[in-house]
């Protein structure tokens, strides 16, 4: 891992961003491009190339499903439930807040409605991985919302999707599940083929060319946020349990050599510790190789000189998770507004968060953190704004009226108003 001392935090901050390959970019828009024309022709072939398997049929079918119920443990289908219901909760508080409003000015009437959207999309990664934890994550808001549809794409492997992966879309409630990855299931989604429905919004997290190819996308399809490669920042004093933030640093760098894991502090001894427990457990952990790339090309540890200039570096970094293990971390909370979600003390690790604690694993990267927080319920909802005036209402803004047109020169849109007051 680099080590960074912290002076100027903006430009330490900019160093950090991932660079935006414009290679990459090309291939994307190409992938896109082709999908748009060929259509599921083009989907067929990229999976084939990707998966190593010709598939007849994109979708999943319901033999596929009941098959996959035989191939996983009654532990893992409880685990499965019991995600499901933590998170069921969590989203149920939020929408049962979600009125609907009614204000009326002057007899001025304008209600607002929270209503669900029709359609939804949600990106599962897939391939060689598993991730029907992200099946949970991304479909139970939407079922707590009320969309009426919910499709599922994920790269298969060999043809085939992981049977828990299956299962958990079952039990949440998918609709549709597909066997395509990648950019192309993101322009599968946006544009429609003949076998996938085009949907209203795409949701979930991915690799590079699938979060490029949203940001793309986003002209034509609703985006939930961009949300690529994990990122774990841990900010951590001379209180800290260095065995405890070097297990936590791994359980984020072995999800793939892009994430990006970092370490926070005003301690040098702490450092040192971290650095020890790290190269100690680097030499028998699974999935080692992937842990050591990942801290070696993307993990930094950054040495602040006080507890202030390390929530500085938090809140200007925003990373995806941002685990506070520090003597006084519910105070440090407050002041910390730009992170994708908050882990308070040394017993909430964000592995845990990832599945079983009641929060959402969807969550912003990029510094996109400063804006928003986790997936959740209100991404699978609109606003429907209706407004009712009469005519001694307009009389009431007439004038208000003229003068407002008259400064930004659009006479007719007065007249439009005066001509409803003859």
């Amino acid at each position: 891992m680099k080590i960074i001392n912290v002076y100027n935090v903006d430009s330490i901050i900019e160093s950090t961003r991932p660079k935006i390959d414009s290679t990459a970019r090309q291939k994307v828009l190409d992938i896109i491009s082709d999908v748009q024309k060929r259509k599921d022709k083009a989907l067929q072939e990229y999976e084939t190339k990707f998966s190593g398997a010709k598939i007849r049929s994109l979708k999943v079918t319901r033999r596929e499903i009941k098959s996959a119920y035989s191939k996983v443990t009654k532990e893992q289908i409880d685990g499965i439930k019991l995600a499901k219901f933590r998170l069921e909760k969590s989203e149920n508080a939020v929408r049962k807040k979600l009125g609907n409003v009614s204000i009326v000015m002057d007899g001025i009437v304008i209600k607002k409605t929270f209503l669900p959207i029709d359609t939804v999309g949600c990106y599962i990664p897939g391939g060689k991985a598993r991730y029907p934890s992200t099946v949970i994550m991304s479909t139970v808001p939407a079922k707590v919302a009320g969309v009426k549809k919910i499709v599922a794409v994920s790269p298969s492997y060999r043809g085939k999707i992981d049977p828990l992966t299956l299962v958990a879309a079952d039990i949440c409630g998918v609709d549709e599940f597909y066997k395509i990855g990648g950019a192309q299931a993101i322009a599968a989604l946006a544009y429609g083929t003949q076998s996938i429905p085009q949907v209203d919004k795409i949701v979930g997290p991915g690799g590079s060319f699938v979060t490029l190819a949203k940001s793309l996308l986003s002209e034509v399809v609703s985006i939930d946020m961009i949300a690529g490669p994990t990122e774990l920042a841990i900010v951590a004093d001379d209180t800290s349990n260095a065995d405890l933030v070097a297990l936590d640093l791994i359980s984020q760098a072995e999800h793939s050599p892009d994430t990006m894991c970092c370490l926070i502090t005003n301690s040098i001894q702490l450092k040192n510790l971290v650095l020890k427990s790290l190269e100690q457990r680097l030499s028998f952990v699974k999935r080692s190789s992937i842990v050591r790339e990942s801290l070696q090309q993307n993990g930094f540890i950054a040495i602040c000189k006080t507890t202030q200039q390390m929530v500085d570096f938090a809140n200007k970094l925003a990373p995806e998770h941002l685990e506070l293990v520090t003597r006084n971390s519910r105070r440090l909370a407050q002041d910390i507004k730009s992170a994708g979600l908050i882990l308070l003390g040394e017993n909430t690790p964000s592995s845990a968060s990832d599945y079983l604690l009641g929060s959402n694993h969807v969550l912003p990267t990029n510094r996109f953190g400063r804006t928003r927080g986790s997936l959740g319920v209100l991404d699978y909802m609109k606003i429907k704004t209706q407004v009712e005036s009469s005519k001694t209402s307009l009389k009431k803004i007439s004038k208000y009226m003229k003068a407002l047109t008259d400064a930004e020169d659009l006479p007719n849109h007065y007249e439009a108003v005066k001509g409803r007051l003859l």
